[in-house]
């Protein structure tokens, strides 16, 4: 992976220490930007900006990440907490805004003058009538009036272009009834079937599936490391820790790079 840019000189001790703990996980997943995009749900310009401390990212991408990775998320967790403290008390407190009607001098129409929208100046429809200067001034005024219009919707395009790049990765979000729903229980039945284990799941033999899946694959795969006598916890369909560990085991005896994610060789490994 290239090397990062340094962080911010001015960066506050505690979000320094969460951002160089998130780079030390992303750098040992050797995932690149766009994959953690993808697995994350959140797009790669903010991963850059989170990774850069420029911006403190959401509880919600670190516990990702964490996953991910298979560090401990509440670890994570409770050094994103601190640097949000620090990141929020760093922002400078809005000014109140005064209210028109304590202050004696002003009178309705002086109100009613300045909650009115500013206008384009006006120019008579005979230039020549005004003074050189007068028309000078009126001119440059107009021309600013442009240029701002102009810098505005130049400001708004690329804004609207930046939501479009975070909503083509981030995932759709879960409705009610399926996260009200209780967890599912699977069984295992067990037959082999052309010289090759299936619990009666799922037929896969090439889907990969890692630390933080879920699904019909995921509960394929426990049945399949429970019949090889190596206990993955329960079949419940769920990718967690003792799942990872049960795989890493069924590697190691086959021979294969102990990554902890099942993919075909691990799927070869778990029908054989």
């Amino acid at each position: 992976m290239a090397l990062r840019k340094a962080l911010p000189a001015g960066l506050d001790p505690r979000v320094r220490q969460l951002a160089t703990h998130l780079r030390r996980l992303t750098d040992h997943s050797e995932l690149s930007m766009r994959q953690l995009a993808v697995k994350t749900g959140y797009s790669q310009k903010s991963w850059e900006r989170y990774l850069g401390g420029r911006s403190l990212p959401p509880a919600e991408a670190v516990e990702a990440l964490a996953r991910i990775c298979g560090d401990d998320p509440v670890r994570l967790l409770a050094l994103h907490e601190v640097a949000a403290d620090t990141w929020d008390s760093a922002r400078p407190p809005a000014s109140p805004s005064k209210s028109p009607s304590k202050s004696p001098s002003r009178g309705p129409e002086a109100e009613r003058a300045e909650a009115a929208p500013p206008t384009e100046p006006e120019i008579p429809a005979n230039p020549e009538a005004l003074p050189g200067r007068a028309l000078r001034i009126a001119l440059m005024a107009g021309a600013v009036a442009l240029v701002l219009a102009v810098s505005s919707a130049v400001l708004l395009a690329v804004r609207l272009d930046d939501d479009r790049d975070a909503q083509a990765v981030a995932p759709p979000a879960p409705s009610a009834a399926a996260a009200s729903s209780p967890d599912r229980v699977y069984t295992c039945g067990i037959k082999r079937i052309d010289g090759l284990w299936y619990a009666g799941i799922s037929p896969t033999r090439s889907t990969e599936i890692f630390y933080g899946s879920a699904g019909p694959e995921v509960a394929e795969a426990q049945c399949l490391l429970r019949r090889a006598g190596i206990s993955p916890g329960g079949i419940d369909g769920k990718f967690g820790p003792l799942t990872q560990r049960a795989v890493k085991a069924m590697q190691k005896r086959s021979g294969l790079d102990v990554d902890g994610m099942v993919g075909p060789n691990t799927w070869k490994a778990l029908r054989a």
